[in-house]
């Protein structure tokens, strides 16, 4: 059989085209560029470009179009001998004043210490999980392992803060301390190690700050994944990582999958038999 001119015409166009001329999909802003001739302040007709974002004109001006951002007034930093403040649209979930934000994993009063501004598990306390639940969020936490170096790998200042009650990311005294990469502070627990160990020493104050988007599910299947980015002491140690599963021990070398849940969860500190104090705890809900 001969095949049509027509079919031949178009299977080359085709196989010609270069990948700069082939349509892209793309999954973001929907963006529209445009040129119109215009006269100058010398009356000379001049080409401008022009261009918007999801239908608002670049560098649009107009505050009924473009609202301004809110206004907040920002935290003040912490330093090794104080704690500092979180920013004023945060929600305060340990100033190191109470425990009224926390429960045990049952809903029941906490077992978990408070001394001298800092929040700490005692033998039989147990996780500690918040009142209220989150979603995607920005996460601020401060820690300290035992400044007394005891044991080691994953037996020294081990603990973890876990989003939605779900996902770790560890808690360790990883200062002169080796142990599997993806068990190291920073880790997201299982599933990936931090880009860089940023630990200070026993002792001394450390801090977080995570940048949560949830997972969503749909007929029990996760049909996008959860990312994190997280910084350490200031660095950047998780950078926008897609999480390929839960972080759930299962023994071994084996680490859980994902499982279908709530589109909220609490955030949850570890107690793993370890006297690791936590003060500075605060929270900015996101949009997922």
């Amino acid at each position: 059989m001969k095949t049509p001119i027509l079919v031949l015409s178009m299977l080359c166009l085709l196989l010609c085209l270069s990948p700069m001329s082939m349509a892209v999909e793309y999954d973001g802003p929907e963006i529209k560029r445009w040129t119109k001739m215009e006269k100058d302040d010398k009356g000379e007709m001049k080409e401008v470009k022009y261009m918007t974002i999801d239908g608002i004109m670049v560098h649009e001006d107009d505050p009924k179009i473009q609202p301004q951002p809110t206004v907040i007034t920002p935290g003040t930093e912490s330093s090794p001998e104080n704690a500092g403040t979180a920013p004023s649209d945060a929600i305060v979930l340990f100033d190191g004043s109470s425990l009224k934000s926390w429960t045990d994993t049952k809903g029941k009063k906490t077992k978990w210490k408070l001394d001298g501004g800092a929040l700490s598990p005692t033998k039989v306390s147990g996780m500690i999980q918040t009142r209220q639940k989150f979603g995607s969020c920005q996460l601020h936490l401060e820690w300290a392992t035992p400044g007394k170096t005891e044991g080691s790998g994953q037996g020294r200042g081990n603990s973890g803060v876990f989003l939605m009650g779900q996902y770790e990311v560890q808690i360790l005294d990883n200062y002169r301390n080796t142990t599997y990469p993806d068990g190291q502070a920073g880790a997201l627990y299982g599933r990936s190690k931090p880009l860089v160990n940023a630990s200070r020493k026993p002792g001394e104050w450390q801090s977080y700050d995570i940048i949560f988007h949830r997972p969503v599910f749909e007929n029990g299947e996760v049909v996008k994944r959860a990312t994190f980015t997280v910084f350490h002491n200031g660095v950047l140690i998780q950078d926008h990582y897609e999480l390929t599963g839960g972080t759930g021990w299962e023994g071994g070398s084996s680490i859980s999958g994902y499982t279908p849940h709530a589109d909220q969860g609490p955030l949850q500190l570890q107690d793993h038999g370890n006297p690791v104090l936590f003060r500075n705890i605060w929270v900015r809900e996101l949009e997922d």
